[in-house]
């Protein structure tokens, strides 16, 4: 068993930090160091006390560079990757004008295997060692996504699209081929390796009843298995949607009709909720998951998380690649952090850092695995530089405390921040 051991200041989250003051929410080493062997963290401590257990094992000094959790991003597109930064519109006429010609490239493999490489570059290269993706609604989209994963040994979450409507041809499945190839894409990926499958009906506007119902039947069958869709993004998806469900009391009871509404549910976007949807969605445990810069670039709305969190909610924050305009989770931080500004709401930085790490490995119930550096986590780490660039180098200047230093990465850095990625210990960057 080879051991190594990465050297430089170490933070991780223990807790949801409760305000600026709450400095028990993480451990933090000045002169830190993680242990690491077969893709796991054996020990985390100071250097002092954790190198003398591994004499023979190789140093990597990072100092003085802050080591993390790898990022985890709870909601974007794989196959959106050549769409980022086309000339806006709102959701609808976006989603027809960029997305949907841009999939229809994924029914061919190699195209697929191609994004698929250059998505993951992306990902470790901003720092983020865990995802949940949409892929197309081919199946070609996914054995690229999930095959890249494993080349990688990376914790990611995915799963075709379904859509039987309201989409170009190329792109629809129906009820029957949508629910064999989901079933045969969970067969073959979910529970393998590091894979988990995510049931991905896209949203209620694409889906007949009898999809849904089909995406219903797949949850019952495999409730160890995600489920990720769209909700409330927008006034007129809400409005269309509905209107294709008169019989719903409202766009999340579409969803809950069909069975898909559980505590492994992940909802993108939810902005603009009734108050029913929200008591549901607290009574039942889905996951509302936060977007910001792409609610932003599509002038969708503003995110309540102060609301929700009130409610006993448990919100992910992701970047939405492709109306995201960045795959950084620290600039979907500075954007979260305006957009909660708009409202009278503060995102501390100690409360950023763990929402990115070990909140939203605690949505997706892995936060044994990722989402901390804790011993028995997986060794995904990412390395941050908050004197990257000269503007960020004369700003630390005159950078005090631990929290100066995180705000000056999440307002300021990008991938220009990242010195380094590990996944299950091996240096991606």
């Amino acid at each position: 068993m080879t051991q190594k051991i990465l050297r430089g200041r170490v933070l991780s989250f223990v807790a949801e930090p409760q305000g600026p003051e709450d400095t028990d929410s993480f451990v933090y080493h000045e002169d830190g160091a993680l242990l690491i062997a077969d893709g796991k963290i054996l020990a985390m401590g100071p250097f002092d006390q954790v190198a003398p257990t591994a004499p023979s094992a190789a140093v990597v000094d990072h100092r003085p560079q802050l080591l993390m959790p790898g990022f985890i991003d709870l909601h974007l597109h794989f196959p959106q990757v050549q769409v980022v930064a086309s000339w806006g519109s709102q959701l609808l006429d976006w989603l027809n004008n960029y997305t949907f010609p841009a999939e229809l490239s994924f029914a061919d493999a190699g195209h697929a295997t191609r994004m698929a490489t250059a998505f993951y570059d992306q990902l470790t290269g901003h720092g983020t060692t865990s995802a949940m993706a949409f892929c197309s609604v081919h199946e070609t989209s996914a054995e690229a996504y999930f095959a890249e994963a494993a080349r990688r040994n990376m914790c990611m979450i995915g799963g075709k699209v379904m859509m039987d409507r309201n989409a170009p041809d190329g792109l629809l499945d129906s009820p029957q081929s949508g629910y064999d190839a989901s079933k045969a894409l969970i067969t073959k990926w979910h529970g393998q390796g590091r894979a988990r499958y995510a049931i991905s009906p896209r949203f209620a506007i694409t889906s007949t009843p009898e999809q849904l119902e089909a995406a219903g039947a797949l949850v019952t069958e495999h409730p160890e298995c995600y489920v990720q869709t769209h909700l409330s993004e927008n006034r007129d998806e809400i409005a269309f949607a509905t209107s294709l469900y008169p019989e719903a009391r409202d766009y999340l009871d579409i969803y809950e009709a069909a069975g898909l509404v559980t505590d492994k549910m992940f909802l993108g976007h939810a902005i603009h909720l009734e108050d029913r949807e929200i008591a549901a969605m607290a009574e039942r445990g889905a996951h509302p998951v936060f977007c910001p810069t792409s609610n932003l670039f599509l002038g969708s709305g503003l995110f309540d998380q102060g609301g929700l969190k009130a409610r006993g909610i448990q919100s992910g924050i992701a970047t939405d690649i492709g109306a995201g305009t960045s795959y950084s989770m620290l600039q979907t931080l500075n954007e979260g952090y305006k957009v909660l500004q708009l409202q009278g709401q503060a995102l501390h930085p100690y409360q950023a850092f763990h929402w990115i790490t070990r909140g939203n490995a605690l949505t997706l119930g892995l936060a044994h695995e990722i989402g901390t550096l804790d011993a028995g986590s997986a060794a995904d780490v990412v390395v941050l530089d908050a004197a990257a660039t000269s503007a960020m180098a004369l700003r630390m200047e005159a950078s005090k405390t631990l929290a100066e230093e995180l705000f000056v990465l999440m307002m300021m850095g990008d991938d220009r921040a990242v010195a380094q990625t590990y996944v299950a210990g091996i240096a991606q960057k």
